[in-house]
């Protein structure tokens, strides 16, 4: 626009001195020739006009990707006008240890729900008038809580801290029904066990009703596109395929039963993903996924994951273990079983 702008004549100021039209061409002026006639189209009316179409795609463009686009913009709750955004998820997120944090990217609707509760019990705390106690240098040593946590923490103190009443008779009848299970003691000498495990089992279920009440009252806005599209891609993990290929190799195996939902079997990957670098010449190292493979689960035996199999060259299982090993316990493992120093 500026060019543009820097060819056309200002009103009042003299046109540039233009050349002579050849022979024979009309001598009129340069306006009085682009005035159209009957049933001319009207070029410069329509370049115009496109130019400014342009204009207005790019700034909305330009507005999309700045502003709505800005993962600050980008809402994924709503809690009674409150946003919850993409940056504050992300925020948040990073606050989590490994490996729970790669596995709420990887499922963020979860996280983003307890984003939904913690924001529900701030807003009601703030309602309620709840104040928080002022530190003293006992509280030094107390782990540190940001401001919104420490008012929660406050609100619900008082919110839930008289322990629901227990009657005899629940006493009676909850020692009645789990007889069985007291090792051949008295009422008497369980009834105070018996009493606290009713108050526990009294005051989650308050809890739960009050949660169930702030929602339901509450003006509530989920995005479940915008949650799915932020989702991180899973590890992959090996298939059946490349299973029955390793144990054909003539190398050691080993294979970890295992899922990406297991908190054990995310915090063993790293430690297989380093090994398997150091021995990929020597041994075989797979994960496979317990869920898309049942079949095989099945017929490996697997009950609980992470489980490890170990298997030698000739494809035949040497030994197992349930549960994470350490690094340097696989390598002894491995070379126990035949792969080379």
């Amino acid at each position: 626009m500026e060019n543009e702008e820097q060819r056309l004549p200002t009103e009042g100021q003299p046109s540039e001195v233009q050349a002579a039209p050849p022979e024979g061409e009309s001598t009129r002026p340069a306006a009085e020739k682009d005035l159209p006639g009957p049933g001319k189209p009207k070029k410069k009316k329509t370049m115009i006009i496109a130019g400014i179409a342009v204009l207005v795609l790019v700034a909305a463009a330009l507005f999309y990707f700045l502003y709505l686009g800005s993962p600050g913009r980008q809402v994924l709750a709503s809690v009674n006008g409150e946003k919850i955004t993409v940056e504050q998820f992300n925020k948040e997120v990073e606050k989590i240890k490994f490996p729970e944090r790669d596995m709420f990217k990887e499922e963020p609707q979860q996280f983003i729900e307890g984003m939904v509760l913690r924001l529900l019990l701030l807003q009601e705390a703030k309602k309620q008038g709840t104040t928080v106690p002022i530190k003293t240098y006992k509280d030094a040593d107390k782990e540190a809580l940001s401001p919104d946590e420490a008012l929660v923490a406050e609100f619900m103190k008082n919110k839930f801290s008289t322990p629901p009443a227990v009657t005899r008779e629940e006493i009676q009848e909850f020692y009645k029904v789990f007889k069985d299970r007291m090792e051949g003691k008295k009422l008497d000498q369980v009834a105070p066990m018996i009493e606290k495990i009713i108050q526990e089992s009294k005051q989650r279920e308050a809890f739960e009703t009050f949660m169930g009440d702030l929602q339901k009252n509450a003006k509530l806005e989920v995005n479940q596109d915008r949650i799915k599209k932020i989702a991180a891609k899973p590890p992959e993990s090996n298939t059946d395929e490349e299973f029955k290929k390793a144990l054909q190799s003539g190398k050691p195996t080993l294979v970890d039963f295992g899922a990406n939902s297991c908190q054990p079997c995310r915090l063993l990957r790293p430690v297989l993903k380093e090994i398997d670098k150091e021995v990929s010449t020597k041994a075989q190292i797979l994960v496979l996924d317990v869920y898309k493979y049942q079949k095989l689960a099945s017929e490996y035996k697997v009950v609980f994951i992470p489980t490890l199999v170990f298997f030698d060259a000739k494809g035949k299982e040497v030994f197992r273990h349930v549960g994470v090993l350490e690094k340097d316990q696989i390598i002894s493992k491995l070379k126990e079983i035949g792969m080379a120093s």
